[in-house]
Formats: C-alpha cells, structure tokens, sequence
C-alpha cells in the first residue's frame, strides 16, 4: 500500500454543540461523535499524527452528551494505536495543557491520560498560567497542520483564522452542531461561494476546491462511513505543506547553475519525496494569485510552513526575504554555497554550507542531517507576555 499523504502531518480536530437540543438534536449529536470516532481511526492507520487538548469535558444538561469532542478524539486515538503504521514520525500526540488541565481531567479519563502522557508518543505543549482560550488555542494552532471543525462559535473562528494567517488548510463540516451562522457552518458556507473556497483549502495539482467543499456537503441520508471516507479522500486530497525558496533565480549570473543544481539534485526531492512538502519557487513562470510579483512572494512566503533561504550569490532580495521569514518566527533553514563570504549576522546562524561536488547520496545525507538539526530551533525573539 503506498504511504498516504496524511503520514506525519498533524490533524486537529475542534468545536463544540449548542446546548439547545432544536438546533443539535441528541440523534445529530451522537451521530456527529460517531463519525469522529470513525475518522481518527482512519487517519491513524494512516499515519497521521493529532493535536488535542486537555482540559474539563462539559455535558449538555438535557441529554448528559459532552458538549466538546477533545475526549473522544483521546479515546479514540489511543484505541486504535495498534494501526498506526511504523516509522511515523513523531510525536503521536501533541497535547496542549494549562496549568489547571489536572483538576479538570474528567475521572472517567484520568488512566486513559496518566498511560499515554508519560510515553514518548506524546508531547506536551503547556500554555502556562494562561486561563484564556486564545492562548491555547494559538498554542494548538502552532502545532496543527490540518484543522477539522465542526460546530462551535467564535472559538472555532478564531482557530480558523489562525490556521488561515499559517497557510493551513481548514475543512469545515456542516454538520446540525450549531446555528447556521455560528463556528463551522458559517466557514462551510463561507467557502460555498467558488472564489471563497481556496481561501479555507487547496487541493494538490490545482485541483478544484470548490468541488470538494460540495463533496462534503453531507445530506442527511448518507451513511456514516461513506462520510468517512469522503472526509478522508479530501484529506489526502490537499495540497501539501508549503516549503518557500528564498534563491538566486537569475540565470545569467555566475553562480545560478551550482544553485540550480543544488536545488534539483538535492533540496526537491528531499524535501518533496521524504518530508512530504512541496516545494514553492516564484520566479515569475506560475499562475499569480496576486496583481504584482512582490506581493505574490511575500504572500505565499507568509504562509508557508517552512523556509529554505539559500543565499549564495549574496542577492539584496534573497537577504529581505530571509529577513522576513525570520520575523515570521517560520522554521528556516539557511544555506550557501561552501567557501562564501557571508555578512556577519548571517554567520552567526548555524547553516548548511553545501558543496558543489560529489555524490547526489552524501549530499541529501548532509542536507537530511542539517535539517533534522535545526529544524526545531527557538525564534530569534521568543515571545515574552507582560503579564500572564
């Protein structure tokens, strides 16, 4: 069976139900919980990887349902790990706490979360003394690659505007969760119109968004598994993670063929064939988004997952770019050409320095190396509230 696209990537599944039964019916409800049970199993025996929250699991007074579904996505998790394939990379989990997560941690989950938080299978991201949602919820943000919503209220716009300012992708469900002008029925509806649709996500070799959002336009008599597997098709449909390149792209100048070849023989199929992004190059051949070309890099750079900033040929543009990235706080790598005089604070920056020559095979291997070293590295200003 080849890898699915979902290997490794973080999927985050969010929102809540209204506590009025009119609007989310006990059948609708369960209905709902059932089909995110059958979702994440699916994505496990994909390989994909999950980011939850820990936290109180409020019930609706009129049919004790949870009102949220962060437990269910736990449970169902930790059920299906036997199908999670080998060599996913990891972490399984990332779990975002907060400094009362223990008190609230309903009993009925306590030894789910006492097994699996001590095992490397989960990362434990704290948002600290922070009691505000928002805070968690950019936390959660941050580590998602994927955002799933269903239901809520301005909590799962939020979310959602944070995924969209990342270049993440959002499906939204429009599910009888909560009203039609609230959380994810009003992204749903938002990216009903065709020109909105690419905004909540994009689909691999330009394929039609607006094809899928309809797709996933559920009527009431489609079985739950064939709402699964739509769900997971979408999925593996998106567009992969966005890896920028900042570089020389002037082929008249002396150093354009070494970079060239670098990109080729080594950073594409690296970081496309292994790490599973894909590679953005804007030199002026694509389809703009944008009117002119400086605003089409700067947004597409803005939104990427990662930065690969080589800056051999020491180009003013190439220096701006990187610049940006960084102030971005986005994971960058920098890399130049051995033996090139570099500014000072560039030097300072633990980077790759490639060479021109040699196997194709120790020159991934150095690149794959690098990579895995830095690409974890702490911002140049780390964020610092003046009150928490």
């Amino acid at each position: 069976m080849a890898r699915s696209p979902l290997f490794g990537r973080r999927i985050h599944i969010s929102g809540s139900v209204v506590k009025d039964l009119t609007i989310a019916s006990t059948v609708n409800v369960e209905a709902a919980r059932t089909l995110v049970a059958g979702l994440v199993k699916e994505l496990v025996k994909r390989g994909a990887n999950f980011v939850i929250p820990v936290d109180a699991e409020p019930v609706r007074e009129d049919d004790g349902l949870p009102r949220c579904f962060d437990w269910l996505v736990w449970k169902a998790v930790k059920d299906n790990l036997a199908h999670r394939p080998p060599n996913v990379p990891g972490p399984f989990v990332v779990a975002v706490q907060h400094h009362k997560t223990e008190e609230q941690i309903p009993d009925s989950y306590a030894e789910l979360w006492d097994e699996l938080r001590t095992t490397q299978l989960v990362k434990i991201e704290s948002a600290a003394q922070w009691n505000m949602n928002s805070k968690r919820m950019e936390a959660q943000a941050r580590f998602g690659d994927v955002l799933i919503a269903l239901g809520g209220d301005e909590g799962v716009l939020y979310l959602a505007n944070l995924y969209h300012d990342a270049g993440k992708p959002i499906v939204p469900l429009n599910l009888p969760l909560c009203p039609e002008t609230k959380g994810a029925r009003r992204l749903y509806n938002f990216g009903l119109a065709s020109h909105q649709t690419r905004r909540l996500f994009q689909i691999a070799d330009d394929g039609d968004a607006h094809d899928w959002i309809n797709r996933i336009g559920f009527p009431s008599r489609q079985s739950i598994p064939d709402r699964i597997s739509a769900l997971v098709d979408l999925l593996e449909a998106l567009e992969r993670p966005k890896a920028f390149a900042v570089r020389l792209l002037n082929p008249d100048l002396d150093d354009y063929n070494d970079v060239q070849t670098f990109f080729d023989l080594v950073v594409k199929p690296v970081i496309e064939d292994e790490l599973g992004y894909r590679l953005v190059v804007i030199d002026g051949r694509q389809t703009y988004e944008h009117a002119r070309i400086d605003q089409e890099i700067f947004a597409k750079l803005h939104r990427s997952s990662i930065v690969l900033a080589d800056i051999t040929g020491a180009r003013p543009n190439c220096f701006l770019e990187l610049g940006y990235a960084l102030g971005r706080c986005l994971p960058t790598m920098v890399m130049v050409r051995e033996g090139a005089s570099l500014p000072f604070d560039i030097t300072t920056f633990s980077g790759l320095h490639w060479k021109a020559s040699g196997s194709a095979d120790d020159r991934k291997r150095a690149f794959r190396e690098h990579w895995n070293a830095i690409r974890n590295r702490p911002s140049l200003v780390p964020t610092e509230p003046l009150i928490s």
